[in-house]
């Protein structure tokens, strides 16, 4: 079982040398989180940095309320929301951020040997998680964005050409553009063959009269805000 290291039962306080274990490991942990953080995406240095010193900054929070876990979880609640009051933060630095608090509750409760462990195992999913394929969108999900004119019935116009082209379409979005005279259709798809990408632009380029038709990929929420 794991066991904390803090022992202040018979001396009745902390000693100098349990303190600065609790920092140093605290220190070593972060520094993983913060490379495994830089391993799997773009990044920031103030935010690496943040990254790496936060868990011994917990850490010495915990130790100032002397492991009053209710206070401390109050206290740290309240230093979450400075990084999400200015910025909004993206769900994996969101999700970082908290690793690196739990990380330095462990520490500061004395649990180095369970905050490493914690910290390596999911260190190891987080890498294996980012470099599979898990949860990414399929490659045959696309946005399609059409602009028609004025006079053109957008409802079923472009029918026939998606049951040629597409397994599942639907129409999410209409909006006017170009003081009024024309649609612009945003569609989500999902193509039969990748290389149907072309054809389908094609085919729709000669229905709308060759104006603008956008294919890309579907946007993220993240993406969207």
């Amino acid at each position: 079982m794991f066991t904390t290291i803090i022992d202040t039962a018979t001396t009745g306080q902390m000693t100098i040398s349990t303190a600065l274990i609790c920092t140093f490991v605290s220190l070593i942990l972060g520094l993983v989180i913060a490379v495994v953080y830089m391993a799997h995406g773009t990044y920031s240095k103030n935010f690496v940095i943040t990254l790496a010193l936060l868990p011994a900054m917990v850490q010495i929070v915990i130790m100032l309320v002397n492991g009053n876990l209710g206070t401390s979880v109050a206290v740290l609640g309240a230093f979450s929301l400075i990084r999400f009051r200015s910025v909004p933060g993206s769900s994996r630095e969101i999700s970082s951020i908290f690793f690196s608090m739990a990380v330095g509750l462990a520490t500061g409760t004395g649990y180095v040997v369970f905050a490493a462990v914690i910290t390596i195992v999911i260190s190891l999913v987080m890498l294996i998680l980012c470099r599979s394929p898990f949860g990414e969108r399929k490659p045959l999900d696309k946005e399609l964005r059409v602009t028609i004119p004025e006079n053109l019935d957008y409802s079923e116009i472009f029918d026939d050409i998606f049951s040629t082209y597409t397994k599942k379409v639907s129409l999410e979005r209409v909006k006017t553009t170009n003081l009024g005279s024309m649609y612009e259709l945003s569609y989500h798809i999902v193509l039969k063959r990748d290389e149907d990408e072309k054809a389908l632009i094609d085919a729709i380029r000669c229905r709308n009269g060759n104006l603008t038709v956008i294919c890309g990929r579907p946007q993220t929420v993240s993406e969207a805000l």
